[in-house]
């Protein structure tokens, strides 16, 4: 359609050239040159704005589609590093950041549990229990803030990384961690109460995460050994 609309513009304007040509020619032969000219002219214009159009419509759609895919691709990539059910770091996530972390700078771990969460599961039912765990994450975020990153390693199991925090100030951050967990009652779980134990470590740069990670299970055994809702190193 396009080559024929300009096939025929084209034919238009050499009549115009010819028509400049006869220098003999009448007013009504110049006029019907130029009518004809400005026919063609008109249409050519208004096929050019359809098409202007037709483009901007075009870009906008690419625009939006474009868009459209870099925040499902935001999603995804959110999705395949966050815990469904609270929104922190999953396993691997933590894994990968804390591996990073090791490899430049000393890293403070803390591994902690859920104490009997088993006994909340059997007693209240899982939606119960899925309560309980997001409740203490807005706690532990509430008492963290920007010092660390909070994730979910297992079930009722998180950990947080605490890059170039030491051993000492991961302790006191750990027991403050424990008493806004243990020290008042879960509003999703008013009657029952809920407790967490905590193992730390603290590691040197180069030091290999598995290692790391080891040494807070150990520390979070250690913990429970004595009698939960408690913090060891």
């Amino acid at each position: 359609m396009t080559a024929d609309l300009f096939e025929s513009e084209m034919a238009a304007l050499q009549r115009a050239r010819n028509a400049l040509g006869q220098h003999a020619a009448d007013a009504a032969f110049y006029r019907e040159a130029l009518e004809d000219l400005l026919q063609h002219y008109q249409r050519l214009m208004r096929e050019t704005s359809r098409l202007i159009r037709h483009g901007d419509r075009t870009e906008a759609e690419l625009t939006a589609v474009n868009a459209r895919l870099q925040q499902l691709s935001a999603e995804l990539d959110y999705k395949a590093r966050h815990d469904t059910l609270t929104g922190v770091l999953n396993r691997g996530a933590v894994f990968n950041e804390a591996q990073q972390q090791l490899a430049c700078s000393p890293l403070s771990l803390v591994l902690l549990d859920i104490d009997f969460f088993k006994r909340i599961n059997d007693a209240f039912g899982h939606p119960a229990g899925d309560a309980v765990i997001r409740e203490l994450i807005e706690r532990l975020s509430r008492v963290l803030g920007e010092r660390g990153q909070l994730g979910r390693v297992g079930g009722e199991e998180f950990t947080i990384l605490l890059p170039g925090m030491i051993l000492e100030e991961a302790l006191e951050l750990a027991e403050h961690l424990r008493c806004a967990i243990a020290e008042h009652p879960f509003a999703c779980l008013p009657g029952h109460p809920v407790s967490a134990s905590f193992g730390v470590s603290w590691s040197p740069a180069g030091t290999d995460f598995e290692l790391a990670y080891a040494r807070a299970d150990e520390a979070l055994y250690r913990a429970k050994g004595q009698g939960r809702n408690r913090v060891a190193c």
